[in-house]
């Protein structure tokens, strides 16, 4: 079976692919507010920072969430992990990017998502080893969830965003 955030890498990386530091600002046309290209990602990044940080602080406590899934986290968790909608909803503060980042390219964007991803598994197996099976970690919205669970989160929520990224490359 297929490692879900190994996908989202490969995935990722494709979708990125070719784009120079000043391709990667692009933003929907007709929305300027809207997010580039660039900061799209660093928002991913940021959300696989600090998913990272928290899984390692369920590890250093030694024991997987306690709290149990109530009826409203499991129908949002059958929506987004069973059928792979992810709704549209503002993001968190403390995971929006920078107005104005330096520049990078699609390259230099796409090791950074190798680099945090192939981190958050490593911790991600870590949780599997200490915990099994067992919710490790609680999510704000969908609530308790697996490391199995947490996984294919971050490709539904990535994938969610490189159709963003494919549709303003698309438009420019």
């Amino acid at each position: 079976m297929v490692n879900p955030l190994e996908e989202l890498n490969s995935e990722m990386a494709r979708a990125l692919s070719g784009l120079s530091a000043s391709e990667s600002q692009a933003r929907p046309v007709h929305r300027s507010n809207a997010w580039s290209i660039q900061q799209i990602v660093e928002h991913l990044l940021l959300t696989y920072t600090l998913s990272t940080a928290a899984i390692e602080e369920r590890l250093a406590k030694g024991t997987p969430t306690r709290k149990p899934p109530t009826l409203k986290h499991r129908i949002v968790q059958f929506f987004v992990l069973e059928l792979s909608y992810f709704p549209r909803r503002e993001a968190p503060m403390n995971v929006r990017p920078v107005s104005n980042p330096t520049p990078r390219s699609g390259p230099e964007l796409a090791a950074a998502v190798t680099a945090a991803l192939s981190t958050l598994d490593s911790v991600l197996n870590r949780a599997e080893e200490m915990f099994g099976d067992a919710r490790c970690m609680t999510h704000g919205i969908l609530g308790p969830l697996s490391s199995r669970q947490w996984r294919m989160f971050q490709l539904v929520h990535g994938r969610h965003h490189i159709r963003q990224i494919i549709a303003i490359k698309t438009q420019h």
